[in-house]
């Protein structure tokens, strides 16, 4: 082997980790994050969970990266370990897939049809459509699926490459003497271990395994302790994606390993018995990429099989290595769901964008309570109604500094159209939910001073401001509907009633100033009142915005709100008649004072 199949060889490897990270990568993107949700979400029986971790694992081409997903989830509390244990097990079985896509490259056979389903076959036909539909479309779904292709079609390349450049190795004594060493179980096991945490990726190692099939010197006796080692070197991105994790997102990963680890030990023990017995005549036959597949799905379905039945156990095992101590006994609600955004759901952006949206629809119904509970103190004040209200309001407070700094670093991330939109209208929702709050203390604020004062409102006044609280009410809760359904049509209905609204702040503090010349009402009492409409008219504005960022985002419009609020108000016939509508609806009654 000369400087140039080294030259080859390297190249090759290139390709082919590049491809698989590519094709992996474009998986994840044009899953969206929905492949994850489900997994989530859908494990409370042993058998779907077990399903679904193969399902997922062989779709995103990576156990690793679902069990550091299964780590995130519990570490989030939004998965108990229990679940956690079967997701890991079809995680195993998943990750199989990878090394049957590249068996395809050992096919020989004189039929066209045989010979088209080599992947040196049909590769560059499919990095061809790739390309074209990068270079020729400029929808982003069409640019995924060009990635995906092309990404196919270099780990395939590099594939080839490898098998070329370690053709030369089979006439190399020293090469097959190498092997013959690697047959012993240990060193086999050793070898596939380190090979495999090193690049972090037991299908990228099996696929190494495989091209080195090409030179004819690895048997069956060196391959099987190899994928043995490999499987354990996996967890490898587990164990140090839990660093600095809680206790139960660090037992996900030892479960991972100890799921391995007994696997490997119980599939050896009992095969090289059988072995001793049997003399399996297949052992010091040269191996072949589906050889290769066949032992890979074959020890992780056994694995799977044996310790399906003690998944408990396994549990138990990682419970007792991982003990349970003071440092987690006394963690909220409260704090568990802000777990939810963590560090490790970053490198899946659609399952982080959805649980940004999620976090975010609680803090737009906490915003909505706020500001309901507020507006009923003015009619009877209580103290404990209103420490609810400030608790709301630190809450949510913490729940915009939280979102804030994690979707400031998802934004950095390769994002796809829609979880671009999402995070977009999220950014610009916390701080109008934020403030929404704010002016709900200010209200309450108001309510304790006239309780305090004994300040009373007139009868005139309190059927106005009921008409007014009314439509607050309703723009509130179209707002937070539209938010939470990104919803362009109830986006629309919201600005006329912010407009009527507008128009109720003028005409109550008309008729507060008539009062006063009355004698009606008080001076003191007119800073109140105008305090409570004041911040009416300001949560009304905030729910504007909340409907403005979703209208811009879906129309990918780069507008001034204020310029679309003037244009709609100016040129739109329909936004005028939804305010004559809503006018009428919200009109104020009339009284004998009024001149």
């Amino acid at each position: 082997m000369d400087i140039f199949n080294l030259l080859n060889l390297v190249g090759g490897l290139a390709l082919f980790l590049y491809g698989m990270s590519l094709l992996g990568d474009s998986l994840e993107k044009l899953s969206g994050g929905k492949l994850e949700s489900i997994l989530e979400k859908l494990t409370a029986k042993p058998v779907m969970a077990v399903l679904l971790g193969a399902g997922v694992t062989a779709a995103i081409q990576s156990s690793s990266a679902t069990t550091v997903m299964v780590v995130g989830f519990v570490n989030s509390g939004i998965m108990k370990l229990k679940q956690a244990v079967y997701i890991i097990m079809g995680a195993n079985i998943g990750t199989t897939a990878t090394s049957w896509i590249l068996s395809l490259s050992g096919l020989e056979s004189d039929n066209f049809f045989v010979r088209f389903l080599k992947p040196s076959s049909f590769s560059p036909l499919l990095a061809f459509i790739g390309i074209v539909c990068l270079m020729f479309s400029k929808k982003e779904k069409k640019h995924i699926t060009g990635s995906l292709l092309i990404g196919f079609a270099i780990l395939m390349t590099g594939m080839d490459a490898m098998s070329l450049a370690v053709s030369p190795l089979k006439d190399i004594p020293g090469f097959t003497d190498l092997f013959v060493i690697f047959s012993n179980p240990v060193l086999g096991m050793i070898l596939g271990a380190v090979l495999t945490a090193i690049i972090q990726s037991s299908s990228a190692s099996v696929g190494i395994l495989q091209a080195l099939c090409a030179t004819g010197a690895v048997t069956f006796s060196s391959a099987i302790p190899i994928i043995m080692g490999q499987n354990i070197g996996t967890c490898v991105t587990a164990l140090l994606s839990a660093i600095g994790a809680k206790k139960n997102a660090r037992r996900a990963a030892f479960v991972h390993l100890y799921f391995n680890v007994i696997g490997t030990v119980l599939f050896m023990v009992i095969f090289y018995i059988l072995n001793a017995v049997l003399q399996f005549p297949f052992m010091h036959e040269a191996a072949n990429t589906v050889g290769i597949a066949v032992i890979h799905t074959t020890f992780n379905v056994t694995a799977t099989l044996l310790l399906f039945p003690f998944g408990s156990l396994l549990e138990k095992l990682a419970c007792l290595t991982i003990r349970d101590d003071k440092e987690e006994t006394h963690v909220t609600a409260k704090e568990k769901e802000f777990r939810m955004l963590d560090e490790r759901f970053l490198d899946v952006p659609g399952l982080a964008t959805e649980h940004c949206r999620d976090l975010t629809v609680k803090m737009s119904e906490l915003a909505k309570q706020s500001v309901f509970q507020a507006v009923d103190l003015l009619s009877g004040y209580d103290k404990k109604a209103e420490n609810e209200v400030i608790e709301l309001e630190n809450r949510i407070d913490r729940y915009e500094d939280e979102l804030s700094a994690y979707m400031v670093k998802l934004s950095s991330r390769n994002l796809n159209e829609d979880d671009s939109k999402t995070v977009s209208i999220l950014l610009h929702s916390i701080g109008d939910f934020e403030r929404i709050s704010d002016h709900a203390v200010n209200i309450c604020d108001a309510a304790k001073e006239m309780y305090e004062k004994d300040m009373q409102f007139t009868e005139a006044a309190k059927e106005e401001l009921a008409v007014y609280i009314r439509a607050l009410k309703d723009i509130v809760n179209i707002s937070a509907e539209a938010f939470v359904k990104e919803d362009m049509r109830l986006s629309a209905k919201v600005e006329p009633i912010e407009e009527v609204i507008d128009y109720l702040n003028i005409e109550l503090k008309k008729r507060h100033i008539k009062r006063l010349r009355k004698g009606l009402c008080t001076v003191e009492m007119g800073f109140v009142f105008s305090d409570i409409t004041t911040n009416f008219e300001r949560i009304s504005d905030h729910c504007s915005n909340v409907a403005i960022s979703i209208v811009q985002t879906k129309n990918d419009a780069a507008f001034e709100s204020h310029v679309y609020l003037d244009q709609i108000k100016a040129e739109n016939e329909l936004f005028k008649e939804k305010f004559e509508k809503y006018k009428d609806r919200y009109a104020l009654p009339n009284f004998s004072y009024e001149e």
